[in-house]
């Protein structure tokens, strides 16, 4: 049986795993409310966090994270299951990439929810700490940082994922993309690009000033969100927000 062919049923394990939509699971079992008819309408923890209070938030953020971090330390293995010369010291770090990369697929484009999803922030910080925990931890810490001076989830979003990338690619000299490390490489800018790109919207409401701070967000206490005004969600998820410069921005 040839490397991919044996690799697949872990690739698409790992794209299912990242699927799970857990802010809509969540507050729909906890609260009895669809989220993508609250605030934003996105079902990231972001939007979560608002509408059913930040303990539920911050359940949604490590739930999603989980589903990037559970791919990449257990699916490797699994090809064992039905090759036996499997080697996953050899191969798994390949293979740890690809149902990384997965679960974050899978997260932005989730086959239960018409394939509209998050943004892949918080799959890719579970993704990011298993496979390079010292960019990966960079990375949370510029998200931090960012996020206590402007209160702003996407702007502090893209940075980490421009300061994982940078870090990650600098603790992989000289040469990155050669060796047994040029997956991890691969993904060190595979997985930001996806994430920059998933923020599109974000950028230009950025760079035009319109971008809510999350204390600036819609509580629960305002109802569901407007038709036209959002759809799911970065971290952080279901259908993606519209272009409206007032909905609230999206979540992780």
């Amino acid at each position: 049986m040839s490397s991919l062919l044996t690799a697949a049923p872990a690739v698409i394990a790992a794209y299912f795993v990242g699927s799970i939509p857990f802010g809509l699971l969540v507050a729909r079992v906890f609260h009895g409310i669809d989220i993508r008819q609250a605030g934003s309408g996105n079902i990231g923890a972001t939007n979560v966090g608002r509408t059913c209070g930040s303990r539920w938030g911050i359940l949604v953020l490590l739930l999603d994270a989980c589903k990037g971090a559970l791919p990449v330390w257990l699916f490797p293995h699994l090809p064992r299951l039905w090759d036996a010369g499997w080697n996953a010291a050899e191969s798994g770090t390949h293979l740890a990439v690809l149902c990384g990369l997965a679960a974050i697929f899978g997260h932005m484009y989730p086959c239960w929810l018409g394939f509209r999803g998050g943004k892949g922030v918080a799959t890719g910080l579970g993704t990011a700490l298993m496979l390079a925990p010292g960019a990966g931890g960079c990375a949370f810490l510029a998200f931090a940082v960012v996020f206590a001076i402007s209160r702003i989830v996407s702007l502090s979003s893209l940075v980490a994922s421009v300061a994982f990338a940078a870090v990650e690619l600098w603790m992989l000299r000289p040469d990155p993309f050669s060796g047994p490390t040029w997956s991890l490489a691969l993904f060190s800018l595979a997985a930001p690009v996806l994430i920059v790109l998933r923020h599109r919207e974000n950028i230009t409401r950025l760079m035009k000033g319109e971008e809510q701070s999350y204390r600036s967000g819609q509580r629960p206490s305002e109802g569901p969100a407007k038709p036209g005004t959002g759809a799911a969600e970065p971290g952080a998820d279901s259908a993606e927000p519209k272009s409206d410069p007032e909905a609230p921005q999206s979540g992780v």
